[in-house]
C-alpha cells in the first residue's frame, strides 16, 4: 500500500477518527490523555513537542493548561493537520501564534528543534520494533535533559478480550492506513533504552488504556 507522504494514511481516517474510537473506548482515550497532561506538563512557558496528534482534540487541553507554551504540532496526515488547524482557529484563536505545524514525520524534525516536553499519544503503538526504535531516539535527541515525556496509549493487553480487541484494531488501521506494526510494540522497553524513568502511570478501560509521565532516570543524570 502507497501513499504520497511516509505515514499519511490517516487521511483515510480523519474524518471519522474521533467518533470510531468514542464509539468503542467511550472516554477512556480523552481521559488518559488528560491524566498525563495533569501530571506531566512542565510549568511556565515551555516549549512542547506533539507528534501525530490527529485531528488536533488535545491542543486545547494543552494550551489551557498552559496558556503560555509553543508547540511544535508535528503531523504525517494533511487531512489531520488541517482538521488541527481549523480546530484551534475555531476554539483558540488567540493561540494560533504559539502553534507551528509542521506536516511530516519524525524525520522533519531539525538540530534546532529542542523541547521542555515531548508528547506521545496514541501514537507509538503504531509502528513495528524497528521503526519505533528509530522514532524514540530521534525524539529523545530533542528533548531537553530534564524534559517530560508524556505517553498515553495502549498497555499490554492482559486478557483474551483485550488481545482479541487490540488484534482487530491492528488489523482494521493497518487495512485502511498502512501502519507498519502488528501488535502492540516494546514501547516502555524503548523508553528505558534512552535513559528514561516511570515516574507516573494510571490505567483505564479494565487496564487497557494507560497514561504515564517518563523522566531520565537518576543513573543517567550523573552527579548533581
Amino acid at each position: 500500500m502507497r501513499f504520497s507522504l511516509p505515514d499519511s494514511g490517516f487521511d483515510r481516517v480523519a474524518a471519522f477518527y474521533d467518533p470510531l474510537a468514542r464509539l468503542v473506548y467511550g472516554r477512556s482515550l480523552q481521559v488518559a490523555q488528560q491524566a498525563a497532561l495533569d501530571a506531566g506538563l512542565p510549568a511556565g512557558a515551555p516549549r512542547l513537542l506533539i507528534i501525530g496528534g490527529g485531528t488536533g482534540w488535545i491542543l486545547p487541553e494543552v494550551l489551557c493548561r498552559r496558556p503560555q507554551a509553543h508547540v511544535l504540532y508535528l503531523e504525517a496526515s494533511p487531512q489531520m493537520l488541517a482538521r488541527s488547524q481549523a480546530l484551534l482557529a475555531r476554539e483558540l484563536p488567540g493561540a494560533a501564534a504559539q502553534v507551528e505545524f509542521r506536516l511530516g514525520t519524525e524525520a522533519a524534525l531539525t538540530p534546532a528543534d529542542a523541547f521542555d516536553g515531548i508528547i506521545t499519544f496514541f501514537f507509538l503503538d503504531l509502528f513495528e520494533p524497528q521503526r519505533l526504535r528509530r522514532i524514540v531516539e530521534c525524539l529523545s535527541e530533542v528533548r531537553q535533559p530534564l524534559a517530560p515525556w508524556l505517553l498515553a496509549d495502549f498497555a499490554a493487553p492482559q486478557r483474551w478480550w483485550q488481545r482479541g480487541l487490540l488484534t482487530a484494531m491492528y488489523g482494521f488501521f493497518r487495512l485502511t492506513t498502512g501502519i507498519s506494526g502488528h501488535a502492540r510494540p516494546p514501547i516502555q522497553a524503548e523508553l528505558t533504552r534512552v535513559g528514561l524513568a516511570l515516574e507516573y502511570r494510571v490505567v483505564s478501560f479494565g487496564g487497557m488504556v494507560e497514561a504515564e509521565v517518563w523522566q531520565h532516570s537518576s543513573a543517567t543524570l550523573g552527579p548533581g
